[in-house]
């Protein structure tokens, strides 16, 4: 199909309508969407308008796709009939403890069915649902639950002293998936009737957490999506179909798990979920589930490989399709060394908690030009502007912004980021080059100013990573009384590896200039990490 050209002076409506369009036709190819009954499209229709996209993406897929298993924990597999079942019984019993339209439902849970079941019947009853950090202090999950208004909290039973500091109107609520027996929500589910209740007057709306690597996570409201172009923008270039199994690594209060969560169960592709990340045990789903796609951050990727070899290729992964990533910089190394591993089946997403979707890079981008976020999905605009909020020429850097069909909110918390022309600014600097493909070249506030020259860090990182020694690797600013600045690097070397802080540093030099050079080099047993991965480097600094 014909692309829309995005420089072009297309008026709003009719963009906005080729981009459902498309989005209409890759959905169908995915197997989302195809030639219904009219009771079928009836029904659906009806589903979106009382409970909107979010609330109504289980019963819709139901409808599409039958009964089929379409959650696997460690409590075993629930089916899409089963899943939609306890979601109606839920959103009544939510009402009858007092909750609705205008509540808001905190949910502190690490990936299982439970939190899914929790969330879409919130937005069933019209509440907001804010997904908390499972790695918070109890100061920290009382401060945001408090900032945000939360009026139940659904948390595990193993996070009970995290959300001991949280004392919301309507109580807590206890999820034990060890024990189902001790499980309070499925005791409250119990209370509840099938039908759920009558619908909301406007759809339940979301709350992601950004990822607070600079100070307290804010909260990022996301509406009900209008249309399709969201999944659309996925379909378009992952080969994900319908009816397979993809499994999630990344939490689900994370934009990219929650995201690929939802996105396959509108496939009515069963989502296999893990309280706790563990690589060995990854490779045991991929390979019982016969998945096809695989979600995981950057480091969850590295600590796969760091299995080697004979461990990948004991495995039969022939299914795996997908191996999808986003989160924090997929270093070149990584991607390259997976798809030597694995196959041409690396796909990583450029965005963020404000942004959602900027770019998608497909393995033939990653292979043509290794250190690339890809081009701009479909429906998302996406410029580098220079200081005077014009776009920059080809192959300068700059500012990167970005628009999408579902724009940024503002902070719950009040604030937001600049906007010029409708395009929010990333926080990034980077580059396009003649193909049309964006490259991150670093965090405006991470540039390091060093004797008068500037440094990005990502670029003594990738060269570190590739050192065969050298399993991660980041770079920071240190004051120097001489240069303002000056690089130290903290690396975390391979098992068994002996590289000292001279050859890398020798390494770097053989391939960068003298100036960004580390010069100091510090050896560490591990990189201080939120859960979704990103280094934290003010702990560092």
């Amino acid at each position: 199909m014909t692309r829309l050209p995005v420089d072009l002076p297309v008026p709003a409506p009719a963009r906005r309508a080729w981009l459902e369009a498309r989005s209409l036709a890759v959905l169908a190819r995915a197997g989302m969407i195809g030639v219904e009954a009219p009771w079928t499209v009836v029904a659906a229709l009806r589903t979106v308008r009382d409970l909107g996209a979010f609330g109504g993406a289980v019963r819709i897929a139901l409808l599409r796709h039958g009964d089929v298993p379409i959650v696997a924990d460690e409590r075993g597999e629930l089916s899409l009939g089963e899943l939609d079942a306890r979601i109606d019984r839920l959103a009544h019993a939510l009402r009858a403890r007092g909750l609705g339209e205008g509540s808001t439902i905190g949910i502190l849970c690490r990936n299982h069915r439970q939190p899914l079941i929790a969330a879409f019947a919130g937005s069933r009853i019209g509440a907001t649902v804010v997904w908390l950090n499972t790695a918070f202090s109890a100061p920290q999950a009382a401060e945001v639950a408090g900032r945000e208004g939360v009026e139940l909290l659904v948390h595990d039973r193993e996070l009970g002293d995290v959300a001991a500091g949280v004392d919301p109107s309507h109580g807590r609520v206890a999820c034990a998936v060890d024990d189902p027996d001790a499980d309070e929500l499925d005791a409250l589910i119990a209370t509840g009737t099938a039908g759920g209740g009558a619908p909301p007057s406007r759809p339940g709306r979301i709350v992601l957490l950004t990822s607070g690597t600079t100070g307290t996570p804010k909260g990022a409201p996301r509406p009900d999506p209008r249309g399709f172009t969201i999944p659309g923008a996925l379909l378009d270039r992952l080969p994900m179909r319908a009816k397979e199994a993809t499994v999630v690594g990344p939490p689900l209060y994370h934009g990219t798990g929650l995201a690929l969560a939802l996105l396959s169960i509108g496939l009515g592709s069963k989502v296999v979920l893990r309280r706790q990340f563990d690589a060995a045990r990854l490779l045991d789903d991929l390979e019982r589930h016969r998945a096809t796609t695989a979600v995981l951050v950057p480091v969850m990727l590295q600590r796969l490989l760091a299995l080697g070899d004979d461990a990948l290729r004991d495995r039969d992964l022939a299914a795996l399709r997908v191996v999808f990533c986003a989160g924090s910089k997929l270093p070149t190394a990584v991607a390259e060394r997976a798809m030597d591993a694995l196959g041409d089946v690396v796909y990583d997403l450029y965005g963020s908690t404000e942004v959602a979707v900027a770019t998608l890079a497909t393995p033939a981008d990653l292979r043509a030009a290794p250190t690339t976020v890809g081009r701009p999905a479909l429906g998302a605009r996406v410029e580098v502007l220079g200081d005077d909020d014009e776009p920059v020429p080809t192959g300068r850097t700059g500012r990167v912004f970005v628009g999408t069909t579902s724009p940024f909110e503002g902070y719950t918390g009040g604030g937001g980021k600049a906007i010029v022309r409708g395009l929010l600014d990333t926080g990034d600097v980077g580059h396009f080059d003649a193909q049309g493909r964006l490259f991150i070249d670093g965090r405006s506030d991470d540039m390091i100013v060093s004797g008068g020259e500037n440094v990005f860090p990502g670029e003594v990182e990738e060269v570190l990573v590739a050192h065969p020694d050298v399993a991660e690797a980041t770079v920071v600013g240190v004051e120097d009384e001489e240069f303002g600045q000056r690089l130290r690097a903290y690396v975390v070397l391979t098992a068994g590896a002996s590289a000292t802080d001279d050859e890398l540093r020798a390494h770097v030099r053989d391939r960068l200039a003298r100036f960004k050079v580390p010069r100091d080099v510090v050896l560490l047993d591990e990189l201080p990490r939120n859960p979704t991965g990103k280094v934290l480097k003010r702990e560092l600094r």
